[in-house]
Formats: C-alpha cells, sequence, structure tokens
C-alpha cells in the first residue's frame, strides 16, 4: 500500500485501467507489438487537474502486477499525488482498444475482478478521510458506481466525509451502458446526484436520472437547459451538461450560462468528457465564474480531441493558449 497524504485541491476515486492499442489494421500477428498506455474516467480527471497545476489527488486499487506498477508510476509522473492500494489477490484491468480503417472503434473491456472493482469503504481510512476533508473538491463517477455493491459503498463513504467537512462533492454521472442496465444504474445515479453539489451530465444521461425518455430530436441548449433546471430540484446547487460539439450549459445559482464550443478536427473523442470536467474544475477551485469554468472546460475537450488517446492530449494552461494559434510554424 502506498499512502501520500499531500494536501490536494481535487481528490478523486475510481478505476484506472491499463491500455493496449491493436495495430491499426485491426489485426494481430505473432509477434505483434501493442503499446501499452492506461485509461479511467478518474484518473484521466486528475492528469488534466495537474496539467493545470491545480494540486490533485487520486485514491484507487490496483493489482500487485506489472501493469499496476506501471499505472502508478505514470500516475505520478504526471505529478498526481496517489493513494494506492496494492490488491496481493486481484489483478490490475485492462482494456483493449480496437480500430476500424485505422480509426478507433471499439474497446473491449476485462475488468471482472479487478483490483478496482474490490474498492471498499476500507479504502476511505483515517488517511484519506483527512485529505478528503482538506480537499476544496471530492470528484466522483458513476463509474465507480457501476463496478459492484463494494465500490458504490466506498464513494459513498467519501460522500460522507466530504460533506461533513464541506468539502464540495462534484458527480459526473458518466452513465456506462455495458456494466449495468439502464434499470439498475437509474436509482443509484439519481441517488448520487441528489447527494452531490455539482453535476455533470449528458443530455441522455441526465434523462435517464430525471426518469425521461431522451428527447428524439438534436441535442439543444434549450433542452440542456430544460433538463439542468429538473436536476437542481433533485439537490445539486449546480448542474453543467455537456452537449459535445455543440458546448455546454451551466445552471448555477438559478442563472444559465451558455458556453459553444470551437469547431475543430476530431481525431479521437475518447477523453473528452474527463477533460472538460478537469477544465471545469481548474477554474471553480480557483473561484472563477460559472462562464470561464464552461469555456477552460470546452478548450480542455477540444484539445483531447485532437490527438488520439484518452488523456495524451491533456493541455497545460500555456498550451491552452497556444491551441488554436493558426500563425505559422516557428521554424
Amino acid at each position: 500500500m502506498t499512502r501520500v497524504t499531500t494536501p490536494a485541491a481535487v481528490v478523486t476515486v475510481g478505476e484506472s485501467m491499463a491500455l493496449l492499442d491493436v495495430p491499426a489494421s485491426g489485426r494481430l500477428g505473432p509477434g505483434a507489438a501493442l503499446p501499452v498506455g492506461f485509461g479511467g474516467a478518474e484518473s484521466n480527471v486528475a492528469i488534466g487537474l495537474t496539467r493545470l497545476s491545480v494540486p490533485c489527488t487520486w485514491v484507487s486499487r490496483v493489482g500487485d502486477d506489472a501493469l499496476g506498477t506501471f499505472l502508478t508510476r505514470e500516475m505520478r509522473a504526471e505529478g498526481v499525488h496517489t493513494i494506492v492500494t496494492r490488491d496481493l489477490d486481484s489483478p490490475t484491468g485492462l482494456m483493449i482498444k480496437e480500430q476500424r480503417n485505422g480509426e478507433p472503434w471499439r474497446i473491449r473491456y476485462y475488468r471482472s475482478g479487478s483490483a478496482a472493482s474490490r474498492l471498499s469503504p476500507s479504502d476511505i481510512d483515517d488517511g484519506t478521510a483527512a485529505v478528503i476533508r482538506d480537499a476544496a473538491v471530492l470528484h466522483l463517477t458513476g463509474i465507480t458506481a457501476a463496478l459492484g455493491p463494494s465500490p458504490l459503498a466506498a464513494i459513498e463513504c467519501a460522500i460522507d466525509v466530504a460533506r461533513a467537512a464541506g468539502t464540495l462533492v462534484s458527480f459526473d454521472i458518466n452513465h456506462r451502458a455495458t456494466l449495468w442496465s439502464d434499470d439498475a444504474a437509474a436509482p443509484v445515479l439519481a441517488r448520487l446526484a441528489a447527494q452531490a453539489d455539482l453535476v455533470f451530465a449528458g443530455i441522455e444521461e441526465a434523462a435517464l436520472v430525471l426518469d425521461r425518455k431522451p428527447p428524439d430530436h438534436a441535442e439543444t441548449f434549450d433542452t440542456a437547459e430544460l433538463m439542468a433546471r429538473e436536476l437542481v430540484q433533485r439537490g445539486p446547487s449546480t448542474v453543467v451538461v455537456k452537449l459535445g460539439a455543440l458546448g455546454a450549459l451551466a445552471l448555477s445559482e438559478q442563472r444559465v450560462h451558455r458556453a459553444p464550443a470551437q469547431a475543430i478536427t476530431v481525431v479521437d473523442p475518447v477523453g473528452a468528457g474527463d477533460a472538460f470536467v478537469a477544465g471545469y474544475l481548474s477554474e471553480l477551485v480557483a473561484r472563477r465564474p460559472p462562464i470561464d469554468c464552461l469555456n477552460t472546460g470546452n478548450a480542455c475537450g477540444a484539445a483531447v480531441c485532437r490527438v488520439r488517446g484518452d488523456w495524451e492530449g491533456l493541455p497545460t494552461r500555456a498550451e491552452l493558449v497556444e491551441q488554436f494559434d493558426t500563425s505559422e510554424v516557428v521554424r
């Protein structure tokens, strides 16, 4: 077990998995090289925040194996403080990214019985609880809740600690239909959203939590506002609706803020939602107004979409300024 109790502005609790990339041809042959990476919603957000100069701590479990060592080492190399339990009995989870015609196509997950699926309230021990109490924000996602009753109990324990200390609770609904059915997920996600101060959701996720059918028409700011107003009535003080290429909307203190996204060429959209959350939270902890939070979130999401990888394109502050610079190449 590795314990680092450095104070953090943001604490995240959740899974990260090793990642293998299948060749662009989509076919494996003897001796094929598979680049090894990693990714996970909470770890992506932690890296994003750290690159934006926001101290962040990531709490999780990994296997006592080479993948667990690699993953933890890389998180530290990114500057993220880690509170990681090395599980002697369960492996680090794995995902494999497949391609079709040279483009990202499908991700397969091998996480059943993984170390992260064994997260429990015991992982929120006195040391971890102290870090949460000292933080400005505790950030969680519905993915961890979907891993099973024990991880769900772990994040509910973390929420109890945060609320008792006055630490803001941020929750990204992040529904994954491959992990649990809509019927199973809806009441749990609704309960967690009601306990949060800040909720992030897509249109379909908001509809799921509200027990409504997703809108038949294209996503719009007006639809997002209606969803946000209904979600705020459930408990959170701020609701942010992510609208992808359209942008994002925030409802906070009964005021609506809309931020359109800039047009970009999308190379790989995986991780854009996590990048948006990191950008938003980075401004939130600096006490910037909601429109600044939205604009930085949109810019971070765009940066990740422009390169391959779940988190590799996460920008620094300097890169945020430079990414839409259309001047000539410096030679």
